[in-house]
C-alpha cells in the first residue's frame, strides 16, 4: 500500500467526484463524502486497513473544468494540506465542446488543458507525500467517436504529466474499456458519463489497485 499510516487523502475534480458530497468541505460522518467512488474507496479502504486511520475528503464540484479548479485550488486543496492528493478532472473540458459548441468561452483546449493542469501539478506535488492523477473518460468503445477520440488526447496528457511528476497513474478509460467488452455503455451510464453504482466502482477499483490495496 502506497499511503502512509494516518495520512490526509484529498480527491479533487467534477461531479464525478462530487457525487452529493457536503459543502463546504465533504468530510464526516454519514454521506457527507458522496455516493460515488471517493466514497466506495474509502469505505474499503477503512475496512480492510482500519489500523490505519486514513482521513479522506472530498473537495470535488459539479461541472468544473479545470478552469474552475485553478480558480478554487488555494482554498480546496493547498489551504487543506493533505498529505495525498487524487485529481481527476477533464471530462467537462472535452463535453463542452460537443453539448455546448457555440459558447466557446466554456471550452478548455487541449493546451490550455494541459498547461493549467500542469501547473497546479508542479506548485502542489513538493508539499504532497504522493499525487494521483486519475484520466478522464468516455465511457464508449468507438475509439473513432469524435468525443472519445477527443477524450483520449486529453487522457493522454495526463499520462504524460503522471510520467514527468513521478504520480500514481490510473487510467479509468481503459478499466471502463475493459468492462465494455462485456456490456453496452448506458449498463455504465445512461449518458456515458455519469456512472452508475456499477461504474463507480469500476473507478475506486482501479483506484485503488493503483496504490497497491489488496484485496
Amino acid at each position: 500500500m502506497l499511503i502512509q499510516p494516518n495520512s490526509k487523502l484529498l480527491f479533487i475534480g467534477d461531479s464525478i467526484t462530487d457525487c452529493g458530497r457536503q459543502y463546504p468541505i465533504g468530510e464526516g460522518r454519514m454521506d457527507t463524502l458522496g455516493n460515488g467512488y471517493v466514497s466506495f474507496s474509502a469505505g474499503l479502504l477503512q475496512a480492510t486497513y482500519p489500523q490505519h486511520s486514513w482521513r479522506v475528503i472530498n473537495m470535488g464540484t459539479s461541472g468544473n473544468t479545470v478552469h474552475d479548479l485553478q480558480a478554487r485550488w488555494q482554498r480546496d486543496v493547498l489551504d487543506l494540506s493533505p498529505d495525498w492528493l487524487v485529481i481527476m478532472i477533464g471530462i467537462n473540458d472535452v463535453w463542452r465542446q460537443f453539448d455546448t459548441p457555440m459558447q466557446t468561452e466554456w471550452h478548455v483546449p487541449l493546451a490550455d488543458y494541459q498547461q493549467t493542469l500542469m501547473h497546479l501539478v508542479k506548485i502542489t506535488q513538493p508539499r504532497l507525500k504522493g499525487l494521483v492523477l486519475m484520466t478522464p473518460y468516455f465511457i464508449e468503445p468507438n475509439r473513432a467517436d469524435p468525443m472519445r477520440q477527443m477524450m483520449d488526447s486529453y487522457g493522454a496528457v495526463v499520462k504524460a504529466l503522471a510520467m514527468e511528476y513521478g504520480a500514481v497513474l490510473v487510467d479509468t478509460q481503459a478499466a471502463f474499456d475493459e468492462i465494455l467488452q462485456h456490456v453496452h455503455p448506458m449498463t455504465l451510464a445512461w449518458d456515458r458519463v455519469h456512472p452508475t453504482t456499477s461504474g463507480h466502482f469500476i473507478l475506486a477499483r482501479a483506484l485503488l489497485k493503483a496504490i497497491g490495496y489488496l484485496w
